[in-house]
């Protein structure tokens, strides 16, 4: 996804985290205390969602069952996966980490598949699912038996708008932050977004107009290994996604912007506006592509 700046000029901040570039633009450039403030809230969340790393929250979760107290923000982040599941009839389940690990997406990201025999792979009934294997009370979660948590669909867009409240917290009310395709905007002028090509990098199948609210995109091409196998699985069957190969969301916020762009892999547009407000553009593998009536921008193709 790529994107204009707004007309106002803006500063960058530059860094990498959680395994992907992060660019931040404001007016002016950030000062020191606020890139340290910035830095420290992604890695107190890396450090609990994480798990790609040993000493993560996370990791000590999918170790051994038990009672575990995350942080303050977890409320929130479990409320959205409960409407998530819920609208997809399964399909998005932050339990699905264990199917990515069978299928090499592991912490070692050896990106080769488990030789897992038939009668020892899991079945859609022992599968553990997020409503059935954990049971939560405000932050604190209570598993029933080692489960692995993947809060990828949608915690990058989680801590996306995380870092934008540090931004308002320091007084900065214009910024774009942009974590690889999650992005959100505060300003009094849009910016245009490029959407590109699944199967072209550098080639744009639209443009997106954002203006105060959050864009997401998700695609199959990236995190992709083997033949076949990517990073976006149904939950219900482990099986990676087949028809859709590219979404984008636009909504209030990115956290929800994020889950959608996942959802719509899975789940019919129409159901989930049942749930959700949102505006989105989906691309299948046969080349088609569809825009809801409301989405800002235009589509190429």
């Amino acid at each position: 996804m790529t994107g204009s700046a707004p007309t106002w000029g803006p500063a960058q901040f530059d860094f990498e985290a959680i395994g992907t570039r992060w660019q931040i633009e404001t007016p002016e450039p950030l000062a020191h205390d606020v890139r340290r403030a910035v830095l420290h809230r992604v890695e107190v969340f890396d450090a609990n969602y994480s798990r790609f790393r040993a000493d993560s929250l996370v990791t000590a979760v999918a170790e051994h069952p038990g009672r575990y107290e995350f942080p303050d923000d977890a409320p929130e982040l479990f409320a959205l996966y409960d409407r998530l599941a819920a609208a997809t009839d399964g399909a998005v389940d932050p339990l699905v980490g264990r199917e990515l690990e069978l299928l090499g997406y592991d912490r070692d990201y050896s990106l080769r598949p488990a030789a897992v025999s038939a009668d020892a792979a899991p079945d859609a009934g022992a599968r553990p699912t997020w409503n059935a294997d954990v049971a939560r009370d405000g932050r604190t979660l209570t598993t029933r038996r080692p489960v692995v948590i993947d809060v990828g669909a949608a915690g990058k867009g989680y801590l996306v708008d995380l870092v934008a409240v540090v931004l308002r917290e320091h007084g900065i009310d214009r910024y774009v932050v942009d974590a690889s395709g999650d992005l959100v905007h505060a300003g009094p002028e849009p910016i245009r977004v490029g959407l590109e090509h699944p199967f072209a990098a550098g080639q744009a199948i639209g443009v997106a107009e954002v203006q105060n609210n959050a864009l997401c995109a998700s695609a199959s091409n990236r995190r992709r290994w083997g033949d076949g196998l990517h990073h976006i699985l149904d939950a219900r069957t482990g099986s990676p996604a087949r028809d859709v190969v590219a979404t984008w969301v636009v909504a209030a916020d990115t956290a929800l912007a994020d889950g959608l762009a996942t959802a719509l892999f899975f789940t019919g547009a129409h159901r989930l506006a049942e749930t959700f407000h949102f505006s989105y553009v989906r691309f299948y593998a046969d080349g088609r592509a569809e825009r809801s009536r409301d989405f800002q921008g235009e589509l190429f193709v």
